[in-house]
């Protein structure tokens, strides 16, 4: 776990301050169970950098980070995901996600945010470690955790993760569960919106579908003055998918389309120099993409700072 004067880290871009806070960065499932496209050869070859931010050669886990990305652009405050939320039943998925308590509105607050200044949440997808936060209980029910803000949810999940496609299909009960707590009571306070495609937020921020992962899987493009950069939410979990674009994790649902949309977003990112900002990268958390010989390579990591201006390094 970071100390705490590093679970909130800041920079800026263009006209846009974008903070990272930092929930937990822990040893998370084993590598072959995680990504079991990855062969053991590419995690011992490229051990020196990946571990230990992202792997733990000792248990052979990956290492991810549960964050959330906080972005003021355009004079709002703009929260993209939400992490896995307090008191939830999780069944299967301890001690991760079942009746977590964790401190994360006390994390936003040491950034400065409320949960009454943020105007627009964004849920790149519906899973349970991107939307636990959307909601708080007050009196027994389930109520928006932001009462002001527009809740940005892309239409295919959740068709697929809510009562008409009955909650992904039956497939896991704990889908229902993350419906009903987590989304259910945002639709019924008439805060959620609902798109497809594309749907820009304001003139520096657009959002993109990007399936596979999910069906509605969503990355979020920043464009402000001279710098870019893609939020791809779990587009990749680890750096090792920016290596071989072909390695899923086991979480994605349709594995071709996962690729077919790892490699656009990667191929953009780097022909434009989009800094790159996954939902689960540990250490800077983020970074630069370079094309390589048949594939893409490590660019420069970001440099975020402690609350502070900062900016990408390289």
């Amino acid at each position: 776990m970071k100390k705490e004067n590093e679970r909130v880290q800041s920079m800026v871009l263009g006209d846009v301050e974008v903070i990272r806070v930092v929930e937990w960065h822990e040893p998370f499932l084993p590598t072959s169970e995680f990504l079991p496209d990855v062969g053991a050869e590419v995690w011992k070859d490229n051990e020196r950098w990946l571990a230990p931010d992202h792997w733990r050669p000792d248990s052979d886990r990956t290492v991810i980070a549960l964050q959330s990305w906080i972005l003021r652009s355009a004079g709002r405050t703009v929260l993209i995901d939400t992490g896995a939320g307090n008191g939830r039943e999780r069944p299967g998925m301890a001690p991760y996600f079942h009746r977590r308590q964790g401190d994360f509105l006390d994390l936003l607050a040491s950034a400065g945010v409320r949960p009454g200044d943020v105007d627009v949440v964004v849920n790149t997808h519906l899973h349970v470690d991107h939307v636990g936060w959307n909601t708080v209980e007050a009196d027994g029910q389930w109520v928006p955790t932001f009462p002001h803000a527009r809740y940005l949810i892309p239409a295919a999940d959740d068709f697929h993760y809510g009562p008409d496609n009955a909650y992904g299909n039956g497939a896991r009960e704990v889908d229902r569960l993350i419906y009903e707590d987590s989304i259910a009571p945002v639709h019924q306070a008439g805060q959620a919106v609902l798109w497809d495609g594309l749907h820009r937020i304001d003139e520096h921020l657009t959002l993109e579908s990007a399936p596979g992962h999910t069906p509605g899987s969503a990355v979020l493009r920043l464009a402000s003055g001279g710098d870019r950069a893609v939020f791809v939410g779990d587009l990749v979990h680890s750096p090792v998918q920016i290596l071989d674009p072909c390695r899923n994790s086991n979480a994605c649902l349709a594995p071709e389309q996962a690729v077919a949309s790892r490699r656009r977003i990667l191929g953009r990112a780097a022909d434009e120099r989009e800094l790159l900002v996954p939902a689960h990268f540990g250490g800077a958390g983020a970074l630069e993409v370079r094309r390589g010989s048949g594939g893409f390579t490590l660019g420069p990591w970001a440099a975020f700072g402690p609350k502070g201006r900062a900016s990408a390094s390289g």
